[in-house]
């Protein structure tokens, strides 16, 4: 299966291609969403449609990412009616990877190899579930 394959916080993870609808540069500042986690950001304009953006390190417990201008991407998912976006440090590129060692069904499904290296696969409905989560969903 071919993934998207990026950086988070110094870290290699993969998203299955499928999943991911499109990655953008950050449009800051966010605008914040009131009574929200820390974890998100807030919401930016994306060609009309309004879009939550959640930082990615926090919900795989790593650092937050430091927001700068001309810095890192929002890679956006389409879950449902809801359109999510989680930052990101940077795209590496495509690749087919094999199936995850452990293929749990959490938000982290196991470790891939990839061609530079092992890279932490992540569930993409399981992600857009726990980010849902932060703003009150189910």
């Amino acid at each position: 299966m071919r993934h998207v394959v990026f950086r988070v916080a110094g870290e290699r993870f993969a998203l299955p291609l499928a999943a991911v609808r499109e990655v953008v540069l950050p449009q800051p500042p966010f605008a914040r969403v009131p009574r929200s986690s820390d974890a998100v950001r807030g919401v930016m304009n994306l060609r009309g449609r309004v879009v939550a953006v959640v930082d990615l390190a926090s919900l795989v417990g790593l650092a937050p990412q430091p927001l700068a201008a001309d810095a890192g991407h929002v890679l956006i998912l389409d879950h449902g009616k809801r359109t999510l976006g989680f930052l990101i440090g940077g795209v590496l590129g495509v690749e087919t990877l094999p199936a995850p060692e452990d293929g749990g069904a959490g938000v982290v499904r196991g470790v891939a190899a990839a061609s530079s290296g092992a890279v932490t696969v992540l569930g993409a409905e399981a992600l857009a579930a726990e980010a849902s989560r932060l703003f009150g969903g189910k």
